[in-house]
């Protein structure tokens, strides 16, 4: 399968890598991974290499390494004597993550909510109101990344270590298929009072409620991203 009819590389411009740290393999990577979660480089678009060295001031080399983590990731797909491009979600994909991520995120609200500390119901409570100045503020991208670091700390005060890194596996295409969630009317705020619920109930030390807050909100983005499959099928598989 060709991709010369696929759209160009987009007129965009990629993180900059001098503020990337690591190999300069990884920072390409970490570049591209991030344009591709951004969904600055959304489904479908092809990866043309000498774009992508032109515009980061770096060889083949790094680049081609980068698309090859990428793949194995299963952000690109990679198309024998032909190129790679950023692959199109998959619902089944997205229900399978999103299916590994609320076994793992429920039983980690409900360890926090029994055994937090008020230091980390501090730190909960602050990341909740940076969400909300995101909100006023319509900077949709910051409430996100706020969004995203909430549940990191959730699993960070579990005690476990890898417990971020085992969810985000699965997590990874449901975390980019989001990307489509947060611009639609009213989502944004819907997610907030999702997210206050479930700080609340870890303020009671309520671990019932916070899993059951949790999974309300988990269940929330497979069933919002469904119809969108059939909106929008040129993203999807």
């Amino acid at each position: 399968m060709s991709l010369s009819n696929e759209q160009d590389f987009p007129d965009i411009t990629l993180p900059d890598i001098s503020k990337l740290s690591g190999s300069l393999a990884q920072r390409v990577y970490e570049a591209l991974r991030m344009a591709i979660l951004a969904m600055d480089l959304p489904p479908g678009t092809p990866l043309k290499k000498q774009a992508i060295c032109e515009q980061l001031g770096v060889s083949r080399s790094p680049v081609t390494e980068a698309i090859t983590k990428l793949a194995n990731e299963g952000l690109v797909e990679v198309i024998p004597q032909s190129g790679s491009r950023v692959t199109r979600f998959s619902l089944s994909e997205i229900r399978e993550g999103a299916f590994l991520r609320e076994a793992i995120e429920l039983a980690a609200v409900a360890k926090v909510a029994a055994e937090r500390t008020e230091d980390q119901l501090a730190e909960l409570t602050r990341n909740l109101r940076l969400q909300a100045l995101c909100l006023e503020d319509h900077d949709e991208a910051g409430f996100y990344a706020e969004d995203e670091r909430m549940h990191e700390l959730i699993f960070a005060f579990t005690g476990y270590p890898r417990l971020n890194a085992i969810a985000a596996t699965g997590w990874v295409q449901v975390n980019r298929a989001r990307q489509l969630l947060l611009p639609l009317r009213g989502r944004a705020y819907e997610a907030y009072e999702e997210h206050r619920q479930i700080i609340e109930a870890i303020r009671r030390q309520d671990a019932d409620a916070a899993r059951k807050a949790m999974e309300k909100h988990l269940s929330e983005l497979v069933t919002r991203l469904e119809p969108l499959a059939k909106e929008r099928p040129d993203l999807f598989t």
